[in-house]
């Protein structure tokens, strides 16, 4: 495989005709190059008019290998020629070199250039690229690959000190300016061949005042412009598209730039920088991600320049697909998020970044996914990592260091079994898996704080769903080992600890609570009809209205004993009973509806019955023959009382207690299967109240109607054995934070 690198651009804030007298020092040995043993020239040439000299040098490298490798090698030195053309006129110089020793094994070219500073013309940039390519070498490939990659990168952080080494030797010889070149008389020059080594520096001992004064005035402003053109590419939007670069080439990157803003990488991280920057360019068609943005995906990826791209280019797809950019420019913070959702942005950690807080322990996961579903919690997790970007953003310029992750602190006070509900949990790891995938290295440290004994249950459950990376970030504190040293204060000014946390500061982040029912989304009402329809387009939930005589049935085909049924729903409005039905025969489809008759067609005429409100249980089955009531029937009444009625059947489970719902609860169950063939979860309107004529029913019947949430799934038996999060049919109070509800959601229930 052909190893690659392309070094970000280098300034000197040098002249180049200085920087060329500098440079040409460092041969044919250098004391800060030890590995350089020698350079001899070979050819050299300059063009008629001067402006143009080319020089090639055989140049003798130590060889830096293991004892054992040097042997099998058989040489002390490895030969490179290298070819330098300076053209004075354009003011630029191209160095070319490849490896003479073991060509047919061994194959690197580099290419390097020094060119005048766009910007200002009294600096000089520096940039080089390299490929290594290994076809063979006496089943050393790898460990020669190793060495050359490593002893080049050391050489490459070296060449700037090397620079700056010479011109301050030229300094200490009262060389401090070299005049330009200028064009000759237009008679005819003869080519000439000189030694560039050999050749005496024509420089004036001192320049005139007005000479010094411009080119101060010149440094000054072109200074200014610099560092306000470097600052640029810090300015843009994480991770929207970069406006400004330093040269031309979109795909170059200032070393100073890096430094400041992106922090301190290694040669080969600064190359997989640019080459990733290069690679998005040429596929994006000139609008690349931040280059904050494309390094957190290198860093999530180890660097490893492939794994990178291809995680960039999901998440790219990710982005253009759901028009994320243009959804979080659209975003409203919905109301219920406002009153409800227990976290907010809090000051900075003692590094400066950016420190959301997060009171885990008091959030209403159920009441909240209810009211604005999976997709609108998701949309407000997105916003959050879209605005922690946005201030890493403002913190490396009002800082002026590299600010490039923030951090999270969660606070698990109140956590407890309410929180392992099924559909909560399958939101959080949705969350976590979108999250993970698309804003990779974001997060400096996660301080877990006040983490009860529940809460390695939650994190067996999600902690295989994080990255190794991220998870090595998460620091837990148990009780109240946060306070004091060790604790919080390592992470965060004191003056910054929040009120809740027994600190100074106050907070803006909101208590968490219960979402009211009314805040739940309804469905939808079409020509005076509630319809069924979900709350998102992969909305885990699902809302129905039911009036008199009307029943909403889910029917699930089992095929595998000892499954497990699920389900969770809500009474939103009046009255509705609740059944777990299996039938005899295995049912494949919904029989064709009856003509209705009597008063239950004038029930049906009115309310527009159709099959979706009719039940598969005809009338002439009989309960313990044809179908079983494998769970006891609920009445459930919106925040009144919910009753087990007891029925006669092979299967019917009687209980002994009648457990009572208030206001703000949820009815949530599981059932074992035993056999197989089709069950059904089945809803009906249910009124208690009797009416004695037609009219009195018909007069009901606009005014009552019955609402529910409801979501179910089934589990397949060797998923759901030893799991923890297996529901058995019993009460939960997930959407509610009192003690008493805390309790009860604890408790168990037999298996059915």
């Amino acid at each position: 495989m052909v190893q690659s690198y392309q070094s970000p651009v280098r300034v000197y804030k040098y002249p180049f005709e200085l920087v060329m007298a500098a440079y040409v020092r460092r041969f044919p040995t250098c004391d800060m190059i030890p590995i350089m043993a020698g350079a001899d020239i070979i050819k050299e040439n300059t063009s008629k008019d001067g402006a143009v000299s080319q020089i090639s040098r055989r140049c003798r490298l130590h060889v830096e290998a293991p004892y054992l490798l040097k042997k099998i090698m058989g040489v002390e030195y490895i030969y490179f020629v290298q070819t330098n053309t300076l053209d004075k006129r354009n003011r630029t110089l191209t160095i070319e070199a490849y490896n003479e020793s073991f060509s047919s094994r061994v194959v690197i070219n580099e290419k390097c250039r020094y060119t005048v500073h766009p910007e200002n013309s009294d600096w000089t940039c520096f940039e080089q690229a390299a490929t290594l390519d290994i076809k063979s070498f006496f089943g050393f490939e790898s460990t020669v690959e190793k060495i050359a990659m490593r002893q080049y990168s050391q050489n490459i952080s070296k060449g700037k000190e090397i620079i700056e080494y010479f011109i301050e030797e030229l300094r200490k010889e009262d060389i401090t300016f070299v005049p330009r070149w200028e064009e000759p008389s237009p008679k005819a020059i003869p080519e000439v061949r000189v030694t560039i080594e050999n050749k005496k520096l024509e420089s004036e001992a001192e320049s005139s005042s007005e000479e010094t004064e411009r080119r101060d005035r010149t440094n000054s402003s072109q200074s200014a412009a610099s560092r306000e053109l470097q600052l640029g590419a810090s300015a843009t939007n994480i991770p929207n598209m970069d406006k400004v670069n330093l040269n031309e080439d979109n795909n170059k990157l200032d070393a100073d730039y890096i430094k400041r803003c992106l922090g301190d990488l290694t040669p080969l991280q600064e190359s997989r920088l640019i080459q990733l920057k290069k690679w998005v360019a040429e596929l994006q068609k000139g609008k690349v991600p931040s280059d904050t943005c494309l390094l957190r995906f290198l860093r999530a990826r180890d660097f490893n320049i492939e794994k990178a791209r291809e995680m960039l280019s999901q998440s790219l797809i990710w982005r253009k697909k759901n028009q994320v950019d243009k959804m979080m420019s659209e975003y409203q913070v919905p109301q219920v998020v406002k009153d409800y959702f227990p976290g907010g942005w809090h000051h900075q950690d003692k590094e400066g970044r950016p420190l959301y807080l997060l009171r885990l322990g008091q959030m209403d996961v159920k009441g909240l996914v209810k009211s604005v579903g999976e997709e609108g919690l998701l949309k407000h997790t997105l916003h959050i990592c879209e605005e922690g970007l946005r201030l890493t953003e403002e913190a490396t310029v009002s800082q002026g260091c590299p600010i490039t992750t923030w951090t999270l602190l969660v606070d698990l006070e109140g956590l407890n079994m309410r929180h392992l509900w099924r559909p909560g949990i399958r939101t959080l790891l949705k969350i976590i898996e979108i999250v993970e995938t698309n804003y990779p290295e974001t997060m400096s440290c996660v301080l877990i704080i006040r983490a009860p004994r529940v809460f390695p249950i939650l994190w067996t459950l999600v902690s295989t769903f994080i990255d190794d990376n991220t998870r090595s970030k998460f620091l837990f504190y148990g009780g109240n080992d946060y306070q004091g040293a060790g604790g919080l204060v390592d992470y965060m000014p004191k003056e910054n600890i929040p009120d809740f946390l027994g600190g100074e500061c106050k907070t803006v982040v909101h208590e968490g609570g219960l979402v009211p029912k009314s805040m739940y989304q309804p469905g939808e009402e079409v020509d005076g009809t509630r319809q069924h329809i979900p709350l998102s387009d992969q909305s885990m939930y699902h809302s129905v209205s039911l009036g008199r005589g009307q029943v909403h049935e889910v029917i699930l085909l089992i095929e595998d004993p000892g499954s497990v049924i699920c389900w969770d729903f809500d009474v939103m409005k009046n009255d509705v009973s609740f059944s777990v039905l299996r039938t005899k025969v295995p049912i494949t489809h919904r029989p064709e509806p009856q003509s209705p008759s009597g008063a239950m067609g004038v029930i049906d005429a009115v309310m527009g019955s159709d099959e979706q409100h009719r039940s598969i249980i005809e009338k002439t089955w009989r309960e313990g023959h044809e179908y079983f009531r494998v769970e006891p029937q609920l009445i459930c009444h919106d925040g009144e009382s919910i009753q087990y009625h007891e029925r006669d059947g092979h299967e019917t489970c009687r209980m002994d207690q009648q457990p009572v719902y208030r206001e703000g609860e949820s009815i949530q169950g599981s059932h074992v299967t035993s056999h197989m063939g089709t069950y059904i979860l089945q809803w009906r309107y249910y009124e208690s109240t009797q009416h004695t004529s037609p009219l009195d029913i018909i007069d009901s019947i606009t005014a009552h109607k019955s609402k529910i949430m409801y979501y179910y799934e089934t589990l397949k038996s060797a998923d759901y054995r030893g799991s923890m999060t297996s529901l058995q049919s019993c009460q939960s109070g997930f959407s509610s934070l009192s003690s008493n509800t805390n309790k009860s959601a604890t408790s168990s229930c037999p298996s059915r």
